[in-house]
C-alpha cells in the first residue's frame, strides 16, 4: 500500500491452508460425519456440527493471523514479510558518517516537489533570533532586560537556511573537544586577548586551545574542583547536577564531567563574543541566558549545586532577588558556591580596583539574604565561600517567620517560563519530620537514574504511578535499542551534543546515558504534564521551551536531535516550517535527526525537509508495520555559505 510516497508493508494470509493442521483435521471430521449421516435428523445434526466446527476453525485461523500481524507480541509473520520486501531497520541510502561535503541522493519519493529553502546571507552565520544584538539594544538596560530573550515577531522571522562559515568542520570527538576547537567553526579571537592572563583560551594555528583555566582558577579547573570536593560530596554522587551562572567558556562544566557531575552552564550573548558557542563546540552543556527580570527556565528543587565564579551578577541587589531565584532552583540540602568578589574583600579590594566600602556593603547584603533563606555557611577560604540550603522548613521556621521574609504566592514553583522574577522565598514542600528532606530524598548517582523520583512517588505528576513510570522506562529502552539498529553510530562517540525536543520524563536520555554524550532534555511549555522536575530528580538536565520560538543557543550546536511527537503536539499552535527551520539552525552539518510521530505527520515533515538539504528515510515502528506511529530519520547535508552547494 502506498501513501503519499511511503510504502507500508501489510501482512497477508498464508498461501495454502494445507499448512494448517486445523484444516486437515476439519476435512477428516467432515468426511466421517458425512458417512454416518443416513437419516434426515442425522443430516440436520451433521450440518449443524459442520457449521460449528467450520466457524471455530475459521475464528482460530483469523486469531492466529492477527497475533502474527504486528499487533500481538508474536510478530514473526510481520517481520518475515518486512524482510521479504527489504529490511526497514537498515538504511542503505542514508549515511550517518561525517564527510564534510557531497550531495547524497534524496530518498524522498513524493510526486510533488517540496519548496526549496534558500541559504540566508552569510552575515547570519551566527544568528541567534531571540538574542539578536541589534534588537537587544532597543530594550531597557535595567536589570539586564536587554540581554534576555526578545524574539522576532512572525513577520520578521527568517525563512532561509543559516549557512555554516567557510572552512567549517565537524568538531573533535570528546574528550579531545574539551581542549581543542577548530578556529573555522567559531572564528573569534577577542577572548584570547581579553582573557589572556586568565588562561581561558589560546589561539594556536588553526585551532583554539582551552587550557582549562578561568578568572578564578588560572591554575586550572581540576585544582579548583579539588578544592570544592574537599567540602562538597562530589565523589560519592550526591552532587550530580550543577548550575554554573556566568559560565564563560564553561571550563568548570567541562572538568566536572570527569567527576560524573553534569553542569547546566549559561552566560549572556554580550561583549564576550561566542563564550557559549565555544562551550558547545567543546561538547559542554550550555545555553544563552542571564539573571534579569524573568525566572530562570528551570523547575524548583532542580540542582544539587549552584556556582558563580566572578560571574558579575549583583547578588545583593533588588532585595536579594537573584539569590532567592537560586534558592528556588536549588534542591533542599543543595549548595551555593561564590568565588571571587566580594569574598575576602579586605585583602583584595586594591587588586580588584574597587572601593572597600562598596565591597563590604555587597558582602553584607549577600550574608543577610543567605540568613533569610536559612542557608548555612559551610566554608570560607581565600576568595571562595560555600553555603548549604536547609533540608526542610522545620529547621529554619524561626528565620522565615522574620517580617522581612516574603513567601512567594505562586501555587506552582515550577511555573517559570516568562514569569516575572520576584523578591520572595519559595516555600519548602511538606516534610514528615525535622530530619526528612522536603520533597523527598534523592539517591546518589548513578542509582538515581532509575530510582523512583520523589515527584513520581508522591503522585505529583497526574496519571503517573510507580508502575506506569517503570513501564515508561522499559518502553524507551526498546525505542533506543531500535534507534541503535537504525543508526549504529549513536553510542560510538559520533554524537556528543544531543537534544530531546519533547523529553517527557527523560526516558530517551536515561536509555542513552553514557560518558560519551549528554542530552539537553527540553520540556515544551505546552506539554500536558510538567515533568522537567522528574528529569532533574533522575540526575539529568533540561530546560523549559516553547518551540514556536527559537531556542537559546547558537547555530550548529547539536549533533543529534530527537523529536518525539513534537509536530503532533504543536499542530495548529505554530507553523511546522518555523520549527523545522529552527531545527536546521541548531543542527550541525551532517548531524542527524530522529522523528517519531504519526505517519501522516511524518509524510508532511519529510516533504518539507526535502527542500532543506536533508536526506531522509521512513522506518517502521519497532513493533511492526501496522503500528501507525513511524520513525523518520534524517541527515543534514554538509554545505557552507558562499560555497558552490549553497548557491
Amino acid at each position: 500500500m502506498k501513501v503519499d510516497g511511503y510504502t507500508a508493508t501489510l501482512p497477508t494470509a498464508p498461501r495454502s491452508t494445507r499448512q494448517q493442521p486445523c484444516f486437515r483435521d476439519l476435512s477428516r471430521g467432515i468426511a466421517r460425519m458425512a458417512l454416518k449421516s443416513n437419516s434426515a435428523d442425522g443430516r440436520t445434526r451433521s450440518s449443524i456440527q459442520i457449521f460449528i466446527v467450520v466457524g471455530l476453525c475459521g475464528f482460530f485461523y483469523i486469531l492466529g493471523a492477527w497475533q502474527r500481524s504486528g499487533f500481538g507480541k508474536a510478530d514473526n509473520l510481520a517481520m518475515e514479510i518486512t524482510k521479504s520486501t527489504g529490511d526497514c531497520n537498515i538504511i542503505p541510502n542514508l549515511s550517518f558518517e561525517t564527510h564534510h561535503g557531497g550531495d547524497a541522493g534524496s530518498t524522498d519519493n513524493s510526486d510533488s516537489k517540496p519548496e526549496t529553502f534558500q541559504p540566508c546571507h552569510s552575515r547570519f552565520t551566527d544568528y541567534t533570533p531571540c538574542q539578536d544584538q541589534k534588537r537587544a539594544m532597543t530594550f531597557p538596560r535595567e536589570n539586564m532586560n536587554y540581554r534576555e530573550r526578545h524574539c522576532p515577531p512572525q513577520k520578521e522571522k527568517l525563512h532561509c537556511l543559516i549557512p555554516a562559515p567557510q572552512g567549517y568542520v565537524t568538531p573533535f570527538s570528546w574528550p579531545k573537544s574539551r581542549d581543542y576547537v577548530p578556529f573555522a567553526n567559531a572564528p573569534y579571537k577577542s577572548l584570547t586577548v581579553e582573557k589572556a592572563i586568565q588562561n581561558w583560551v589560546q589561539y594556536e594555528g588553526n585551532v583554539f586551545r582551552f587550557p582549562g583555566g578561568g578568572t578564578q582558577f588560572p591554575q586550572g579547573a581540576d585544582k579548583y574542583i579539588d578544592q570544592l570536593a574537599s567540602v562538597l560530596p562530589i565523589t560519592n554522587g550526591t552532587v550530580r547536577t550543577a548550575l554554573d551562572t556566568g559560565c564563560g567558556v564553561a571550563s568548570l562544566g567541562a572538568y566536572l564531567w570527569s567527576r560524573n557531575v553534569i553542569a547546566m552552564s549559561f552566560a549572556p550573548r554580550d561583549s564576550h563574543e561566542a563564550q557559549v558557542q565555544f562551550a558547545l563546540e567543546r561538547g559542554v552543556p550550555a545555553v544563552i541566558g542571564v539573571f534579569g527580570t524573568v525566572k530562570l527556565p528551570y523547575p524548583s528543587k532542580a540542582f544539587d549545586m549552584a556556582h558563580c565564579s566572578r560571574c558579575l551578577i549583583p547578588w545583593g541587589a533588588n532585595d536579594g532577588m537573584y539569590l532567592m531565584e537560586v534558592d528556588r532552583v536549588l534542591r533542599p540540602g543543595g549548595y551555593w558556591v561564590l568565588s571571587g568578589p566580594p569574598i575576602n574583600w579586605k585583602n583584595n579590594y586594591i587588586s580588584w580596583q574597587r572601593p572597600k566600602e562598596e565591597l563590604e556593603e555587597e558582602q553584607r547584603k549577600i550574608e543577610e539574604t543567605a540568613k533569610l533563606l536559612c542557608w548555612d555557611k559551610k566554608y570560607e577560604k581565600g576568595e571562595m565561600a560555600i553555603w548549604q540550603k536547609r533540608v526542610n522548613a522545620d529547621s529554619c521556621r524561626a528565620k522565615q517567620d522574620d517580617s522581612r521574609a516574603t513567601l512567594c504566592k505562586s501555587a506552582d514553583a515550577d511555573d517559570a517560563w516568562y514569569k516575572k522574577m520576584e523578591a520572595c522565598i519559595t516555600p519548602y514542600s511538606d516534610s514528615g519530620s525535622s530530619d526528612e528532606v522536603a520533597g523527598g530524598e534523592l539517591k546518589a548517582f548513578p542509582e538515581r537514574l532509575y530510582a523512583i523520583p520523589p515527584r513520581v512517588a508522591s503522585g505529583s505528576i497526574p496519571g503517573v504511578s510507580v508502575e506506569t513510570y517503570q513501564d515508561y522506562n522499559n518502553e524507551w529502552k526498546r525505542h533506543v535499542n531500535a534507534y541503535k539498529k537504525i543508526n549504529k553510530l549513536i553510542d560510538s562517540g559520533r554524537y556528543r551534543n544531543i537534544m530531546d525536543m519533547n523529553a517527557g520524563m527523560g526516558g530517551f536520555a536515561a536509555a542513552l546515558e553514557s560518558p560519551k554524550l549528554w542530552v539537553m532534555n527540553v520540556v515544551p511549555t505546552i506539554a500536558e504534564k510538567s515533568t522537567l522536575g522528574v528529569i532533574y530528580e533522575r540526575g539529568l538536565i533540561g530546560i523549559y521551551h516553547d518551540w514556536c520560538e527559537a531556542f537559546s543557543t547558537y547555530p550548529r550546536t547539536y549533533d543529534l536531535i530527537h523529536a518525539n511527537g513534537v509536530f503532533s503536539l504543536y499542530r495548529d499552535k505554530c507553523d511546522m516550517e518555523d520549527i523545522l527551520l529552527e531545527m536546521d539552525r541548531i543542527l550541525r552539518p551532517e548531524g542527524a535527526v530522529i522523528f517519531r510521530d504519526e505517519v501522516d505527520v511524518l509524510v508532511k515533515v519529510r516533504k518539507m525537509v526535502g527542500g532543506m538539504r536533508w536526506d531522509t528515510k521512513m522506518v517502521d515502528h519497532e513493533d511492526g508495520p501496522l503500528v501507525p506511529e513511524k520513525i523518520l530519520v534524517a541527515v543534514k547535508q554538509y554545505w557552507v555559505g558562499n560555497s558552490t552547494s549553497a548557491q
